[in-house]
């Protein structure tokens, strides 16, 4: 594999971006609610986030970064952090002076938390029209799961994922990564955008709600279809495809090389140019992709015959001279070495760390990254700038700039 990768050139943090001018408060901890929020940074947003004093429990997940968690950098950079003890008048006096001046509210503190604290969303609407509240919690309001502790892993097991994921030997497994809170964060983040643009036509603001357990289950709907409909409970296939074949792994003399056909015209070029039999296009067993699924063990017999005959790198190249796709299996650090893959810088309390980078680019261009904050490294000035101005309910004041 070639081990060069992409230079990244960023933009600088002081260009005019999409949310510049644009106040983000948020309560939050663990992933779905930082990852969110970390991506209206990147897009310019000034985002306070507001820590307990022992701070957000995911800066403890790991310490693999020179002491700090791998999780807290990835989804936290560009971002203030504040201290506040919310059982303390004062400093729920300055939170609410705060949201009375903010664009955004974001938080996913257990269920009725924050209406428990006064700074639940259907009050702030009331006292601030212009706000937009956006609450993530693991179930949606009003099922009867509301009230329940959720996490990553047990909506994966929840939704059916963990179910039609592994193998036949493995049984149900995990997704590799926290897949559940990072839908719902991207979920919450572009919910939140377009609760902005509608401010801009309506002057008012929204209440967003959103669930893991409503992401993942809504990602699920094409095993829910293929059962309620087609009478079949999706199987674990590892690393092949359930509807499409050939799609999935084979061997090659020395590696593994995963092959996509997509359609039948496809499906006659590698017949033809790979496996070197024009008459199995026209098999009746695999003429078509329905046919080749459901005659996927002879399939797989014919294509691993032809396919372990060839090098890695010979298979790839074939593959790539007739234009047929196809992956090749990587560990973390073939993708650390990957021709394709773009890195960024960004600065944490203990020096630079390299991340994969984010990945939209616009005008060619990908954002700078902020920087990840200690624990309370805005603290002092955060409570200067937004003191309230009188004992109790503060009055809200401009904001910076607003979409209106």
């Amino acid at each position: 594999m070639d081990v060069s990768c992409v230079e990244l050139e960023v933009v600088g943090l002081h260009m005019n971006r999409a949310l510049e001018g644009i106040v983000v408060v948020a309560l939050e901890q663990a992933v779905a609610a930082p990852l969110a929020t970390s991506r209206l940074a990147d897009a310019g947003a000034r985002v306070i986030k507001l820590e307990r004093p022992e701070g957000d429990f995911a800066r403890g997940y790991d310490d693999y970064v020179d002491g700090m968690s791998s999780y807290f950098i990835w989804n936290n950079r560009g971002k203030q952090s504040c201290i506040v003890d919310l059982k303390q008048t004062h400093d729920l006096e300055l939170v609410e002076t705060m949201l009375a001046s903010a664009d955004v509210f974001v938080q996913n503190l257990a269920p009725g938390a924050t209406d428990r604290l006064g700074i639940g969303s259907e009050l702030l609407r009331q006292r601030f029209p212009r706000l937009i509240v956006c609450d993530i919690g693991g179930y949606a309001p009003g099922t009867p799961d509301h009230d329940r502790k959720a996490y990553d892993l047990l909506i994966q097991a929840e939704t059916g994922l963990a179910g039609v994921t592994g193998s036949a030997q493995s049984g149900p497994s995990r997704v590799g990564i926290s897949i559940c809170d990072i839908s719902t964060g991207q979920a919450a983040y572009s919910a939140i955008l377009e609760a902005l643009l509608m401010r801009e036509r309506t002057g008012e603001g929204s209440h967003i709600q959103v669930s893991l357990f409503d992401t993942i289950a809504e990602y699920m709907n094409v095993p829910y279809l293929v059962s309620r409909y087609g009478g079949k409970e999706p199987r674990r296939l590892g690393l092949a495809h359930p509807s499409i074949a050939p799609y999935g792994v084979f061997f090659t003399s020395d590696g593994q090389v995963l092959i996509a056909i997509q359609n039948d015209r496809e499906w006659d070029v590698f017949c033809q140019k790979i496996l070197g039999d024009p008459s199995l296009a026209s098999d009746p067993r695999f003429a078509s992709n329905v046919a080749r699924i459901n005659n996927r063990q002879s399939l797989d017999v014919v294509v691993q015959k032809s396919i372990g005959k060839h090098s890695l790198a010979d298979m790839c190249k074939l593959l790539d001279d007739v234009r047929i796709a196809y992956g090749r299996l990587s560990d973390m650090a073939a993708l650390a070495a990957h021709k394709s893959a773009t890195k960024s810088t960004v600065s944490t309390p203990v020096g630079d760390v390299e991340l994969i980078a984010t990945p939209v680019t616009i005008n060619g261009q990908r954002p700078s990254l902020g920087s990840v904050p200690a624990l309370g490294e805005h603290s002092d000035a955060l409570r200067r700038e937004y003191a309230p101005a009188t004992v109790g309910r503060p009055q809200a004041r401009s904001a910076g700039r607003n979409l209106s």
